[in-house]
């Protein structure tokens, strides 16, 4: 079975990402064990640590090059000033695919190293208020991270 198929677009990236919003709104009731379904069940109260979780942080993954997405966006307190994030939270995906995603910080930037999401601790990850949209089929990998409480 490859990416695309048994799912409602053809995107699988869109369709996850569908999912966790839809989870996110406590919407959804999922029973599958792959890594995003488990955040969306923690994140759901479905499991033992679900208690106060209001996102499932995502990092995704540029076709070209399969290399993690790093967002930009203005800050809303100060214009000058831009943020940048390879964590999100996904706030809305259409049918076509296009998705608004908030860009997910660490207020403290306590990252080692900037360039390497696999190096960050996603505990400490806020919403910042700053949205930017994609279109999901430049993705061909998404991954979920533990459910998190960003607010």
């Amino acid at each position: 079975m490859g990416c695309g198929k048994d799912f409602s677009t053809g995107n699988c990236v869109c369709d996850i990402l569908k999912d966790i919003v839809e989870a996110q709104q406590d919407v959804v009731e999922n029973c599958c064990v792959t890594s995003c379904e488990r955040s969306i069940s923690d994140l759901l109260g479905e499991s033992d640590n679900g208690n106060g979780l209001d996102t499932v942080p995502v990092i995704l993954y540029c076709k070209e090059g399969c290399k993690p997405f790093k967002g930009f966006g203005a800050d809303p307190d100060d214009i000058g000033d831009m943020m940048a994030s390879f964590f999100f939270r996904v706030k809305k995906v259409d049918d076509d695919c296009c998705a608004v995603l908030e860009l997910l910080r660490d207020p403290h930037d306590n990252n080692p190293n900037p360039d390497n999401p696999v190096e960050q601790d996603t505990k400490p990850l806020r919403a910042t208020g700053i949205c930017i949209t994609v279109d999901l089929n430049c993705f061909c990998h998404v991954t979920c991270l533990p459910a998190i409480s960003a607010f």
